[in-house]
């Protein structure tokens, strides 16, 4: 069985018992959802090579004109390192909760990175935003120039930052335990706050292009898409919450 079951007292207890997961289970109907997260190194080693093991490359440069009144501000580090907490927290917290919507947030998460990563393979797109030098020296100036010396500037549109914020924003609209408005607002809140923040203040690449930038016009569409497919063509509509919430 997957999903949860709903106490009277309101709590929700996973029907999903992972202690007795093994891995001649994972084609069991109980376990196969399993098998999603194996998308995560598969899409890890997709990246690592478009980064790092490819040959020179004629990169596009992504450039707004908003780019040049976007301050620098590396307090823009702290809405930006909440994103991987925002992404993997939904993430983890559906696979133990609610099964179908992790299954759902999975869906387009492996069709939206996938077009992505394509378009990067076949569209190589860069950004020349990075300060050559930091006016002020403190820690977090130093932890983002640790962060610049192995995390390149390239493959910035369509920006996975505004993907990856989408998607747990879905998951989490999706969980039957969140469904009052009050989550759901404050779903909708992180995603700006995890992207937005970090967008505005402009810390470097994958954050200052997030709100205003070319690379968050370019993710809507596959967004959409994605949602078509992971919330629209997959599942069951019978048992498809987000969509007959919305």
């Amino acid at each position: 069985m997957n999903g949860y079951t709903v106490m009277q007292s309101n709590h929700i207890k996973p029907e999903v018992n992972y202690r007795e997961f093994r891995i001649h289970k994972l084609n069991t109907p109980e376990f196969s959802h399993v098998r999603l997260l194996l998308y995560w190194p598969i899409f890890g080693l997709l990246f690592l090579f478009l980064e790092r093991l490819q040959p020179q490359r004629n990169y596009y440069p992504v450039y707004c004109g908003l780019d040049d009144i976007i301050p620098f501000c590396e307090w823009a580090l702290i809405p930006y390192l909440f994103w991987f907490v925002f992404l993997i927290g939904t993430l983890v917290y559906t696979f133990f909760v609610d099964v179908p919507a992790f299954r759902r947030m999975m869906y387009f998460v492996i069709v939206t990175y996938t077009i992505t990563v394509l378009i990067y393979l076949f569209f190589p797109t860069c950004q020349n935003l990075r300060p050559e030098a930091f006016v002020r020296n403190n820690l977090l100036t130093r932890f983002i120039e640790l962060f610049y010396s192995f995390d390149t500037n390239t493959n910035v549109c369509p920006s996975l930052h505004v993907i990856g914020s989408v998607a747990a924003m879905f998951g989490l609209w999706d969980c039957k335990a969140l469904q009052s408005v009050g989550w759901k607002i404050a779903a909708v809140r992180k995603q700006d706050n995890t992207g937005g923040i970090a967008a505005k203040n402009g810390f470097g690449k994958r954050v200052r292009d997030v709100k205003f930038h070319r690379g968050l016009l370019a993710a809507l569409p596959v967004c959409f898409f994605g949602w078509w497919i992971a919330y629209k063509i997959l599942p069951n509509n019978k048992t498809n919450r987000f969509l007959t919430r919305m």
